[in-house]
């Protein structure tokens, strides 16, 4: 019987470079296929950007929540977060909001109503890295912000304020396209 080659040996060595390869594969295939995260994974980041990541959660919005802020911070949401977020806040006549990675959320939904005010005014500041989330520090004023935040926490039914301007060419277009297809 051959003795047992000692590790670190000619054999392993030839070896390393092949596993280092399949290992590298399987890293690349695994790591680089996108699929939607799971359960554990939303949970798990929902918290990190709660507790961790997102700032401001002790700053307190100083802007009333009036109608006529509510107004304002309606028309600067329309003006800067309607493409993306649609007008109503859950991305109502936005073609990509859900094909996105992540995808752009509801503003509406639990998961961002949870968050403190100071909290959504920060997200609005800086933005979230690396989601599609832009930094608006420098575009819209503090006040503006604030304003955003308030009509945030008042946001109308889905759908009740139609869908950006920019979208209803593209869909006037392409229904009077789908029209045209069918008269032929």
């Amino acid at each position: 019987m051959k003795p047992k080659e000692p590790r670190g040996g000619p054999l392993e060595m030839r070896l390393a470079p092949l596993k280092s390869l399949l290992a590298a594969s399987v890293l690349f295939v695994c790591g680089c296929k996108v699929t939607q995260p799971g359960v554990v994974e939303k949970e798990m980041a929902k918290e990190v950007k709660h507790k961790i990541t997102v700032g401001g959660k002790d700053d307190v919005n100083p802007i009333p929540a009036t109608e006529a802020n509510i107004a304002d911070g309606r028309e600067h949401f329309g003006h800067h977060c309607g493409i993306c977020h649609g007008l109503d806040g859950q991305a109502t006549g936005v073609p990509f909001a859900d094909k996105m990675s992540p995808p752009v959320p509801s503003l509406s939904a639990r998961e961002v109503q949870d968050y403190a005010d100071g909290q959504l005014k920060w997200i609005i500041d800086n933005g979230i890295n690396p989601s599609g989330m832009p930094a608006w520090k420098g575009s819209l004023s503090d006040e503006e912000m604030w304003k955003v935040v308030v009509f945030l926490r008042h946001l109308p039914p889905k759908g009740s304020l139609g869908i950006p301007d920019v979208y209803k060419e593209e869909q006037e277009e392409h229904e009077h396209m789908h029209k045209g297809k069918h008269h032929d």
